[in-house]
């Protein structure tokens, strides 16, 4: 193959979540659940990698409201801790309050400090069972976007090129004010969520 040219390239993968080992108390609140009535209903998180030049990695973590589509915080880091997850989580909580927090099992959406930052303001939460990926859809399908519309079709020198001048601006003014969903009945988040607090 390689003499013919047909060799493909390998694509290192990058394993974001580490889940505990012991079983966990919490289960998938969401399957059968109906959302699609109000704001801040459920919120789902994720943590994906970004590649860098010299196949180094930073990681991004996302937020994001189900009903309207709207991230309510996101996080980048070189580091796979604790503050990638629960400094955004903190932040959007300043804003709004979820009825519902949805995660996989990964060590950072259940450490001491995150799952208490949730029950101290009343959040259910609900965590997609172990190796099941698609328990977590909206945000797997949100980070598919991410990566197909933004972060594939660049390069990021530098940690804070990417949050600032691209991945930021990419979630602040396209994904939130210039990307319909069909979802949404073809509007961007943002038109969907003032027309359903007007």
């Amino acid at each position: 193959m390689k003499e013919a040219n047909l060799s493909v390239s390998i694509k290192r993968v990058c394993r974001t979540t580490r889940s505990l080992e012991a079983p966990q108390p919490w289960g998938n609140r969401i399957e059968n659940l109906d959302i699609g009535f109000r704001c801040d209903q459920v919120w789902v998180g994720d943590i994906t990698y970004v590649r860098k030049p010299k196949s180094r990695f930073i990681y991004a973590c996302i937020l994001m409201d189900v009903f309207t589509r709207m991230i309510r915080g996101w996080n980048l880091s070189q580091h796979l801790t604790q503050s990638l997850t629960l400094k955004p989580l903190q932040e959007a909580l300043h804003q709004s309050v979820p009825e519902i927090h949805h995660s996989d099992q990964g060590v950072q959406y259940l450490s001491n400090a995150y799952l208490s930052t949730l029950r101290r303001h009343g959040i259910e939460i609900s965590l997609a069972h172990r190796g099941r990926p698609w328990e977590n859809g909206y945000a797997e399908r949100l980070i598919r976007t991410l990566k197909e519309e933004e972060v594939h079709l660049n390069d990021y020198d530098t940690i804070t090129q990417a949050r600032v001048s691209q991945i930021g601006h990419f979630i602040t003014h396209v994904y939130h004010l210039k990307r319909p969903h069909a979802a949404l009945g073809y509007l961007t988040p943002m038109e969907f969520q003032q027309k359903n607090l007007s």
